[in-house]
């Protein structure tokens, strides 16, 4: 665990402060915005959208730029959209809002790949514990982001402005502990060297990268579903903003807190077990979910639903780096981020419409399909080997 390695953690946890801010606060002023009540989240799908339209402009950046240079891009443009989201909310201009956040997707890419340069800092035989390690700074988003979102969202007269303003000053913090890392240790691939790569249909076609990929797009798209929507059952049910902060801290605890031993569970049991794993406690957070709609229900399922994402998608980037070469890893990685991004594009909308139509029900039995889609592409990668 070196120096950068640390300020890389760092940098994950300032990512994760604006990623769920924006969770706690997007489909809350959307609702309050939006002419009708179903495109409420449709800000939360802003942002993945633009992730996922962003993904191939990112992988451009990061071969051209390097980690470092493209990684302060994103910063600055986080910077930006924050501002402009901001405007949007005090001048209440609900399309505006959606672009400010689409906009944002650009960071939301950018930032997926610390995971990735986590892996780069570390030597060969400690890259599950690094990318674990380096997710599980993303405690300090959930600590800090629904709080901030909290404090802040009555800061100035329209609601929830002050909150996207916080979120400029995080950008600018992030830009600074970007600037003192060294990514050295991962040397960039020379025009020569990527040419020489396979192509990108060869890679995906491995059926170890098909099932990275897939558990990184299901497990984020699960989480994605039922996460964006708890907000708006939350506040359906009757509960305080307070209340809903401190379940999405806790489920972000969840989604993080186990980075510090998942990496050595993968490397005691190996990865498809402990992804398992992370299959059944989602199906555990729906069975919990179903059971009833008071705070302690809604406390547990979401803790569950973290806890479950995070073995899943540490798993997945695990095995997802086995599926590459390193003049093949911009490529790759972009590749597996469109598919999480369009995923989470997808029940962005899906976790918006299903729970203001159908309610909280519907919306997770709506989750059961994915996840048994999941444990089969497991077993079936499980029998392969």
């Amino acid at each position: 665990m070196n120096r950068h390695l640390l300020l890389l953690t760092l940098a994950q946890g300032l990512f994760l402060v604006n990623n769920v801010t924006f969770i706690a606060i997007n489909g809350l002023v959307g609702l309050q915005l939006a002419p009708y009540g179903w495109m409420a989240t449709l800000p939360v799908m802003g942002y993945v959208v633009g992730g996922a339209m962003a993904a191939p402009l990112v992988a451009r950046a990061q071969a051209r730029l390097g980690r470092r240079g493209s990684f302060q891009v994103g910063l600055l443009v986080a910077f930006g959209s924050a501002l402009l989201a901001a405007f949007a909310a005090w001048a209440r201009l609900f399309p505006l809002l959606i672009l400010a956040t689409m906009i944002a997707g650009y960071y939301n890419a950018n930032g997926q790949l610390y995971r990735f340069a986590a892996a780069e800092l570390a030597r060969a035989d400690w890259r599950e514990k690094a990318v674990s390690l380096v997710l599980a700074g993303g405690l300090l988003g959930g600590v800090v982001g629904p709080n901030l979102a909290s404090w802040t969202r009555a800061l100035l007269p329209a609601p929830f402005v002050g909150a996207y303003l916080s979120l400029a000053a995080v950008a600018m913090l992030g830009l600074l502990v970007v600037s003192l890392i060294d990514f050295a240790p991962a040397p960039l691939a020379t025009a020569t060297e990527t040419a020489a790569g396979r192509p990108l249909a060869q890679i995906m076609r491995q059926p170890v990268f098909a099932v990275a990929a897939l558990a990184a797009a299901l497990s984020y798209g699960v989480m994605n579903l039922l996460m964006a929507a708890t907000p708006l059952a939350m506040q359906v049910c009757g509960f305080d903003f307070k209340d809903t902060a401190q379940v999405l801290q806790w489920h972000v605890i969840g989604m993080y807190a186990p980075g510090f031993f998942t990496g050595h569970l993968i490397r005691r049991l190996g990865v498809l077990p402990v992804m398992g794993a992370g299959v059944a406690l989602n199906l555990l957070c729906v069975a919990v979910a179903l059971s009833g709609v008071e705070l302690h229900q809604f406390f547990v399922a979401l803790l569950l639903l973290g806890v479950g994402w995070n073995f899943l998608f540490t798993g997945g980037t695990t095995l997802a780096l086995r599926a590459y070469r390193p003049e093949e890893k911009d490529r790759a990685q972009a590749a597996i981020n469109f598919c999480v991004f369009a995923t989470m594009a997808l029940t962005s909308f899906a976790s918006g419409a299903l729970v203001t139509t159908q309610g909280w029900t519907w919306l997770n039995l709506g989750s059961l399909p994915a996840l048994l889609l999941l444990a089969a592409a497991l077993a079936w990668l499980a029998a392969k080997k």
